[in-house]
């Protein structure tokens, strides 16, 4: 198998096959700067693995790859590293948590635990040094801790125990090297002794100290440790201070003492420095600390300091990982006596070992022992990441971060070229003019730089007219106008100029346009002109066009103002490529529905179900033509809450033209794709990281492809596909239609047809169970209507069975209509008798539908109830209501 047949080092040499995916991971930008990052490779190599979201990175740094560990759905919240370097355990928190431990040397995930704490996942977790066995502790506020062979093909516990909660949230644990069957985990407060046996268990939770249990301060708990000598453990805390447990307590009577781990009690506290400890290990007779000052200690087993390594640019350390071979060094320690030689040999072991150091503010640093040296292997954004942008003509990729951090990649040979850091606020959001020469920031408070595209210099003032953080900025495509959004709803629009014979931006003018917040802003160009065009999107469902041309100082100008919504909320939209002789704009809504709108009249020309992966389209961008073979072939790339894809366009309801994969489960914010449409770049905000996919459209192709032609896909989507009870009833009520449209009475012989007149849709449509509004029935009518108009200049004025189902199915709602929004629907309406139910009065009730929303009359209302009541409606002659669900 690949496992066992993998050794050191092969990771990197095998060739990746190619996936069947239409995207792929290819590269990580950034890592989870909280977990620690372990070092897998010795020697003058340096392989890193760290976190990176929900994926783990080993990282060749000399050689400039990486190789990505992908299984887990959700932020992997915590990881340990066998003693060998071979074995890596990962655990997640959330829905449908795992553990998974995987092989470092083949990248292949050996064991993957199901279930292992439902409730909320992994909060803490370690391998025994014979890497046999796993501990972890559940996230809850109610935490379980379990012990799993996970070299047995098992899922359950071989013993596991829930902990009070006056135990304080325990959040590192680590075993005993010298036995696997004991451990200790620690909270801030409270540290734990555990001694274990199959189906039985063992707990101490050790004294809880104060200060005056050794009167002095304690501070708070950092991580654990077991001493080398196997009678004692270590505590750091956040005072400088190691705390000793020990098992024998010279100030207890000797025959009162128990043993181990019931037995650990705090014997001393040695006071090691003033700064907070925030790493703790031991390596062979030596015990190490790392602090928030970036300081790293040696110390002999009685504390005595042996060695410091510190750097004025490192931070506080997160972790530290050494090396398992020795560099070359003469033994530092002169000769000793043979009762002193295992001791001093082993320290000098220790003091012999290259280590890797990560801070918490994101950087790596590979330490030589020998010289002190240290060198900066990664340093990446401490804090969200939220804007990406690609060059227009390059293979150039900006990443900005709300530390202030711009860096600019080369992602084709994946180079660091350029960065530069703003002290005074978080970068929100980034773009590049359209011939790569500038690279506008918007920052969160409320500036706007723009600098040069290449060195990152400012080409121009600050520009500062925004009331809160910039959301949203672009150029337009001729560079004469640059426009932003920010948090206070205002769209503001500047103009370039030249000033002493340079180019620079000045303040146009600002409007205050929505009244809720800006989800979009899209420049375009003008049908008859090249002058540009300016639209804003906003959660207050209205599409507003400035007129730029018309515009002066501090007076922008609004040509049209349109609601593009009746209750969904739209969310992004995009100039639709010109697949026909009309020209669309194309919008994503909250209910998983697209819509193409005419560029000039701004009217619904077409509604369309949208990829449904779990949370609505956020952010859709047209991919740049791959190859000019057929300019015909559009794609769009999209991202939801926690996913990024691709769909083929036309839109057109098909489910199998889209696909997604989790790329940050924490909440994607930005994307990008580069200047070819060969690859797509993804923010993840919080999870500090970008990711870079490479685009594969044939699979996509293929993938629609064997989902069905024509009709195939649209089948399937019904209820029981083309032979269930639906699809039959379906065809009833569309046969009946005719005959209704033909008159009941007639004794002329019928002209059976496959089309039914457009005014029979809304009829059935509620028969079927979907009860569009009217300003829904008039969008679908118009759909069809027009569906013609532009190409053939016919209006179309009946509709066949094919065409209906898929109307059908881009109209509906596309999760249903379910019994909870109706009952939140009522509680908006209704209020809180005195029994403190909510109830709504009748004459309420009749009021909002006759006066409010789509307001229906007397008659209309009447003919509904009497309906719902279950009492036979008044019809119409002699002709049979088809609305009504009981006929």
């Amino acid at each position: 198998s690949l496992v066992w047949a993998a050794k050191p080092g092969m990771l990197f040499q095998k060739d990746r096959e190619s996936s069947p995916q239409s995207l792929n991971l290819s590269w990580v930008f950034g890592y989870n700067s909280s977990l620690a990052v372990h070092s897998l490779m010795d020697g003058e190599d340096r392989v890193l693995l760290y976190v990176s979201s929900h994926t783990v990175v080993i990282h060749d740094v000399l050689g400039n790859r990486q190789y990505h560990l992908q299984g887990h759905a959700n932020v992997i919240s915590c990881l340990c590293v066998s003693e060998d370097k071979r074995w890596v355990a990962t655990a997640d928190r959330g829905p449908n948590a795992l553990i998974i431990v995987w092989d470092s040397f083949s990248g292949v995930p050996v064991h993957t635990i199901f279930e292992s704490h439902p409730e909320d996942g992994v909060c803490a977790i370690a391998i025994s040094q014979d890497a046999k066995y796993l501990v972890t502790i559940s996230a809850g506020t109610v935490q379980r801790v379990c012990v799993w062979r996970w070299t047995l093909p098992t899922e359950k516990p071989l013993c596991s125990t829930e902990l009070r909660p006056e135990f304080g949230y325990q959040d590192y644990v680590i075993f005993n090297p010298q036995d696997p069957h004991e451990f200790v985990s620690n909270s801030k407060t409270q540290v734990i002794f555990y001694l274990w046996v199959t189906s039985a268990w063992d707990e101490h939770v050790a004294s809880l100290l104060s200060p005056q249990t050794f009167r002095s301060v304690v501070g708070r708990f950092s991580q654990s440790v077991f001493h080398f000598n196997n009678s004692q453990a270590l505590t750091g805390t956040s005072a400088g201070k190691v705390v000793v447990w020990d098992a024998v307590d010279p100030r207890t009577d000797p025959k009162e003492q128990q043993a181990r781990p019931l037995g650990m009690t705090p014997t001393k506290m040695v006071s090691v420095q003033k700064e907070s400890l925030t790493v703790l290990q031991v390596l062979e007779s030596c015990i190490v600390t790392g602090d928030v000052k970036g300081q790293v200690k040696f110390y002999d087993g009685e504390l005595l300091l042996l060695s410091l390594y510190s750097h004025s640019k490192v931070g506080p350390i997160r972790s530290l990982s050494f090396s398992t071979t020795l560099r070359d060094h003469p033994d530092a320690f002169p000769a000793r006596s043979p009762s002193e030689s295992d001791s001093s040999n082993s320290v000098s072991l220790a003091l012999n070992r290259n280590f890797i150091l990560s801070t918490s503010d994101a950087t790596v640093f590979h330490v030589a022992t020998d010289s002190a040296d240290f060198e900066k292997v990664l340093e990446e954004a401490k804090k969200a990441v939220s804007a990406i942008t690609c060059h227009p003509q390059q293979t150039l990729v900006a990443v900005g971060s709300h530390c202030g951090l711009l860096k600019v990649w080369d992602y084709q040979h994946t180079k660091y070229l350029a960065s530069r850091i703003f002290p005074e606020a978080g970068i929100q959001c980034l773009s590049y003019d359209s011939e790569g020469y500038f690279l506008a920031a918007g920052f969160t408070d409320g500036s706007v730089h723009i600098l040069d595209a290449i060195s990152l210099q400012s080409s121009c003032k600050e520009l500062r007219f925004s009331q809160g953080p910039v959301t949203h900025i672009s150029f337009s495509h001729n560079s004469q106008y640059l426009a932003t959004a920010d948090e206070k709803y205002s769209v503001i629009v500047y103009k370039k100029v030249m000033q002493n014979g340079c180019r620079c931006w000045e303040h146009l003018a600002g409007l205050d346009s929505h009244y809720k917040p800006i989800r979009s802003i899209l420049f375009g160009v003008q049908a008859d002109s090249n002058e540009p065009r300016l639209l804003s999107l906003g959660e207050d469902r209205q599409l507003v066009e400035y007129d730029l041309s018309s515009s002066s100082k501090d007076h922008l100008v609004v040509t049209h103002r349109d609601r593009v919504e009746q209750s969904a909320v739209p969310l992004c939209l995009a100039w639709y490529p010109q697949l026909s002789t009309e020209s669309f704009i194309l919008t994503a809504n909250n209910c998983y529905k697209m819509k193409l709108l005419n560029t000039t009249t701004k009217k619904c020309r077409k509604t369309l179900l949208g990829p449904t992966y779990g949370s609505p389209l956020e952010k859709i961008q047209i991919l740049p033509m791959t190859s000019p073979a057929d300019p015909k072939q559009y794609y769009l790339v999209y991202i939801t809450k926690d996913k990024v894809g691709l769909q083929i366009l036309p839109v057109d309801g098909n489910p199998h033209k889209s696909s997604a994969f989790i790329c940050h489960p924490d909440g994607a914010s930005d994307l990008a794709s580069s200047y070819n449409g060969r690859h797509i770049f993804t923010a993840g905000g919080s999870d500090c990281t970008v990711m870079k996919w490479k685009v594969n459209l044939s699979a996509l192709d293929a993938a629609a492809f064997l989902g069905g032609e024509d009709m195939i896909p649209f089948y399937n989507l019904l209820d029981g596909g083309r032979e269930g009870e639906f699809f039959r009833e379906l065809e009833d009520y569309f046969y009946y239609a005719q005959i209704c449209s033909q008159g009941m009475n007639t004794l002329e012989n019928r002209q059976v047809s496959t089309h039914i007149p457009l005014e029979e849709i809304p009829s059935i449509m509620r028969a079927i169970g979907f009860y569009p509004s009217e300003e829904e029935i008039e969008e679908m009518i118009n759909e069809v209507k027009f569906s013609k108009y532009e190409d053939a200049g016919e209006q179309v004025t009946e509709i066949n069975l094919g065409d209906f189902i898929k109307l059908y199915i881009n109209h509906r709602p596309a999760l249903g209509l379910s019994m909870k929004s109706l009952q939140q629907a009522f509680q908006v309406l209704g209020y809180d008798n005195e029994k403190g139910d909510k109830v709504i009065d009748r004459g309420d009730l009749l009021s909002l539908l006759q006066c409010r929303g789509e307001q229906m009359t007397e008659d209309e209302l009447t003919q509904c109830l009497t309906i719902l009541l279950g009492r036979r409606a008044r019809r119409r002659g002699s002709e049979p209501d088809i609305s009504d669900p009981s006929g």
